[in-house]
């Protein structure tokens, strides 16, 4: 489980394919406190720790990850959202997030809005109705809340802090984004389908 608040700005430094793909990221973290085995979400997709060394780690990505994240457009040194797994006790400053992507987005307006950026997105039909005004969504591993919803679109205005630790930052129109929605939300509209 992750809350969403982003604590390190990475980049990918090297991928690999030989049946699974494997792809390292330089990181800013203490790798000497990461576990072979633990969870960090990069760039909202939960992924495992299978090697490191001193300001790097390695995940393994399978074929089905790549299929429905922008893992699939990553290249040596795009830039990637780095979250640890919660632990019990800390604070949860975004909302729960599962690391679990639902479905990419896309950018199709970013507009100046003081010190801030309008951004809106464009939502795949399945997850549309499970965004909501005021309501939070992950975009890229980052919680964030809605402001408003029109048609099959959604807005989010992003402070200046949250574009300079983050990839938001560095994001143009028409880039594709990692979509998780609301998990409260995910399974509610579940029970309310179900046959």
């Amino acid at each position: 489980m992750f809350t969403g608040i982003i604590t390190d700005l990475g980049q990918v430094r090297r991928i690999s394919v030989n049946g699974d793909t494997r792809m390292e990221f330089t990181t800013a973290f203490d790798t000497s406190g990461v576990e072979i085995g633990a969870s960090i979400a990069c760039s909202g997709v939960c992924l495992t720790v299978i090697d490191k060394g001193n300001d790097w780690f390695a995940v393994q990505v399978s074929n089905e990850t790549l299929s429905c994240t922008t893992l699939k457009y990553w290249q040596d040194t795009t830039f990637v959202n780095f979250e640890r797994a919660l632990k019990v006790g800390d604070e949860l400053g975004g909302h729960m997030v599962s690391g679990h992507v639902d479905g990419m987005a896309e950018i199709i307006d970013i507009q100046p809005d003081d010190g801030s950026k309008r951004f809106t997105f464009k939502a795949p039909a399945s997850l549309f109705a499970m965004i909501a005004s005021k309501g939070s969504v992950t975009i890229d591993g980052i919680s964030l809340t809605v402001n408003e919803v029109s048609g099959d679109q959604f807005g989010i205005n992003v402070i200046p802090h949250t574009l300079g630790v983050t990839t938001l930052g560095k994001k143009r129109t028409g880039d594709i984004v990692n979509l998780e929605v609301d998990m409260l939300v995910r399974y509610v509209a579940r029970l309310l389908n179900k046959e």
